[in-house]
C-alpha cells in the first residue's frame, strides 16, 4: 500500500512539475491583427448579425488597403521599372486615403479594425520581397491583378448587401477607383510580359 501511495505521488508531482514548465514557455507568437479585429468586433456585435457582416467587409477592407501600401512601398524601393515605381506610388496615395475614410467610418460605429498588416499581407509582401530585376515586377503585376480583382468582389458584395447606407455607399464608390487601378495592372502586366 505505501509503494502504490509512493508511485502516486512521484507521478502526481511529475504533472505538476511538468505542468508548471509548460507554462512557463514563453510564445510569444503575436495573433493575426486581422483576427484580433474581427474577435473584437465579433463580441461586440455577437446578436446583431447585419452589424458584424457590415464590420466584417471594413475589416478586409482595411486588411486590402495596409497590404496594397507596404506593398507600393516595396515597388517603389525595389523595381527599377519607372512605371512599377509610379504604379506604386499611386497604391500608396490611394489606399491610405481609402484606409483613413474606412477608419472613419469604422471609428462612428465603434467597429474594431486591423492595426497592422495582417499574416496573409506579410506572407504576399514576403514572396514579393523575395524577387529581384524583372522577376519583381512581373510578380507584383500579376499581384496587383490578382488582388484588385479580389477586392472588386468584396466591395460589390458589400454594394448590394451591406445593411449601414455608409458602407453600402462607400463600398460602391471605390468600385471606380479599384477598377482603375486593375485595369493599370493589366497595362502593366501586358507591358511586363513583352520583356
Amino acid at each position: 500500500m505505501k509503494k502504490i501511495l509512493l508511485v502516486s505521488k512521484v507521478v502526481l508531482g511529475a504533472g505538476i512539475v511538468l505542468l508548471s514548465l509548460n507554462s512557463c514557455k514563453n510564445e510569444t507568437k503575436q495573433e493575426d491583427p486581422k483576427e484580433v479585429a474581427e474577435d473584437q468586433n465579433e463580441a461586440k456585435f455577437d446578436t446583431i448579425d447585419s452589424k458584424e457582416d457590415d464590420s466584417e467587409f471594413l475589416v478586409d477592407a482595411t486588411e486590402i488597403n495596409l497590404a496594397e501600401i507596404e506593398i507600393g512601398k516595396l515597388a517603389q524601393t525595389k523595381s527599377t521599372n519607372p512605371e512599377v515605381k509610379k504604379f506604386g506610388k499611386m497604391l500608396v496615395d490611394e489606399h491610405t486615403k481609402s484606409a483613413a475614410e474606412v477608419k472613419a467610418i469604422a471609428d462612428k460605429r465603434n467597429f474594431s479594425l486591423p492595426a497592422s498588416i495582417t499574416e496573409e499581407g506579410q506572407d504576399e509582401y514576403d514572396k514579393l520581397n523575395e524577387k529581384t530585376g524583372v522577376d519583381f515586377d512581373k510578380k507584383f503585376a500579376d499581384m496587383m491583378v490578382d488582388g484588385h480583382e479580389k477586392a472588386i468582389d468584396k466591395f460589390n458584395k458589400a454594394a448590394e448587401n451591406a445593411t449601414d447606407q455608409e458602407i453600402k455607399t462607400w463600398a460602391s464608390n471605390n468600385v471606380t477607383a479599384l477598377t482603375a487601378h486593375l485595369q493599370h495592372a493589366k497595362q502593366l502586366k501586358e507591358s511586363l510580359d513583352k520583356k
